[in-house]
């Protein structure tokens, strides 16, 4: 942590700056003021491709420089903008302006007033603050997700012959394996990870209130729903139409409790990882210099899988927040929602957090494979369930009143209780055997293949 970090509120500046670092490009202000930038450079281009007849002798050996502002905006110009800013009170006005400053500078002041031309401010926000989520979640979130999965899949590939006690309720259940057990996890992650992926961004493009009032009346003659669709699909987002004034934020709001509920699965890994350590299945690798408690010398905490519970709750706090209101607004606009999406990247930051702290605590886990088959020789009545069925196959009556009378005594059965009940059955003899053969090492199902 640099001295800065020392200074600022949020921990996700401060204390996990290292880890949210790449998240800055698409959600700190300056990444905020780039994109709008964009926007607004894209737009003037596109009105020159369209072309507007005002616009039809624009050189489009220039179209290079305009993009040049936002592709090479400097710390130095996004400082510019906010001094513009503390005059106009209005972000996007000062946008405006510093735009026609560079035009002026480039020698291009004859065009500057068709910087912004017809449009309202959620035009350009409603646009740039998808493109940012969209393009932050593309390039830092998913290849994080990614990371993560692959962690699950190599795990389940070394364990998933590892015959694992299951427990239900708290209590000793039929046999699992430990790698199918991360496997369940890769597969609930991957579901929402492709289902994300598949979900568009949208983006308001239509004026004051959506009908493209100003632009109809300049020009009448030109299509600016067609218009609108065409510039926004190049920006790789789909337009929302109709509108009011601003989006209706209901594609966004699916796509926070799309998150939302990744996070949810997060914890789900984490907790059952935290509970395996507390019961002696899984152990930490040992880090050299790391301390565990301040007074027990002897504690290796799961300190990582905690951290990434209480960040990934904290990033749905805040996601559950943003998809609830943002949908909401009075009539045409308020600017509540203008508030609010200005947090997106934080939820996304603390997803981000829980995302590597939970890699992190994977990467220490290591397998006790005594501890497992122990629990497992302790417990040989869980394969009651296998008995009584191959006795209900066989016709034998009431078979699961008989095992439920063996097993639920109070004392702990053993394997020579289990043999002898199998012994007393009026059933063949190698039907005897085979029930016998059944332990809770090798009753483990139908276990699934690890995908390619």
């Amino acid at each position: 942590m640099n001295e800065q970090g020392l200074s600022n509120i949020s921990p996700v500046d401060g204390r996990y700056a290292a880890v949210t670092a790449p998240l800055a490009p698409y959600f700190s202000e300056e990444a905020l003021i780039r994109y709008r930038i964009r926007v607004e450079v894209e737009y003037f281009i596109a009105l020159c491709t369209l072309p507007l007849p005002e616009l039809g002798e624009f050189p489009r050996e220039r179209f290079g420089e305009l993009r040049a502002v936002y592709q090479d905006f400097s710390r130095e110009d996004a400082l510019r903008v906010k001094q513009i800013e503390k005059i106009t009170n209005h972000d996007i006005k000062a946008v405006e302006y510093f735009l026609k400053e560079r035009f002026e500078a480039l020698g291009l002041a004859a065009y500057k007033e068709f910087i912004h031309f017809g449009l309202t401010s959620q035009d350009i926000n409603n646009t740039a603050f998808p493109l940012s989520l969209k393009e932050g979640l593309e390039t830092v979130v998913f290849p994080a997700v990614e990371k993560l999965m692959d962690k699950l899949k190599d795990l389940s590939g070394q364990w998933i012959d590892v015959p694992m006690l299951a427990h239900t309720h708290g209590q000793p259940a039929s046999p699992t394996t430990a790698g199918k057990e991360i496997l369940v996890f890769h597969e609930r992650i991957r579901i929402q990870l492709n289902g994300l992926r598949a979900m568009p961004f949208p983006a308001k493009f239509g004026g004051a209130t959506g009908n493209f009032n100003a632009h109809h009346v300049a020009y009448p003659e030109i299509d600016w729903h067609a218009f609108a669709v065409v510039f926004t699909r190049q920006l790789g987002l789909l337009r929302s139409h109709p509108t009011t004034q601003i989006d209706h934020y209901d594609r966004l709001g699916t796509l926070f409790d799309g998150l939302k509920r990744l996070a949810t699965i997060l914890i789900d890994l984490d907790r059952d990882c935290w509970s395996y350590i507390s019961m002696d299945y899984f152990r930490q690798k040992i880090v050299a210099g790391e301390t565990g408690s301040s007074t027990m010398p002897h504690k290796v905490n799961p300190i990582d899988f905690e951290n990434a519970e209480g960040n990934a709750g904290v990033a749905i706090a805040l996601l559950e927040h943003l998809s609830a209101k943002l949908p909401v607004s009075r009539l045409q606009r308020d600017l509540s929602d203008s508030t609010v999406l200005r947090v997106a990247g934080l939820p996304l930051a603390h997803l981000l957090i829980a995302l590597q702290s939970t890699l992190k605590g994977l990467g220490k886990l290591r397998l006790n494979r005594e501890a497992i088959g122990a629990d497992l020789e302790r417990n040989v009545a869980v394969v009651a369930e296998a008995i009584q069925t191959v006795l209900r196959r066989l016709g034998v009556p009431e078979p699961y009143e008989k095992l439920k009378e063996l097993t639920r005594h109070g004392d702990r059965i053993t394997r020579e209780d289990l043999d002898a009940f199998i012994d007393g059955l009026d059933i063949r003899p190698e039907m005897k055997d085979r029930l016998k053969q059944i332990t809770p090492f090798n009753y483990t199902g139908i276990i699934p293949g690890i995908p390619d």
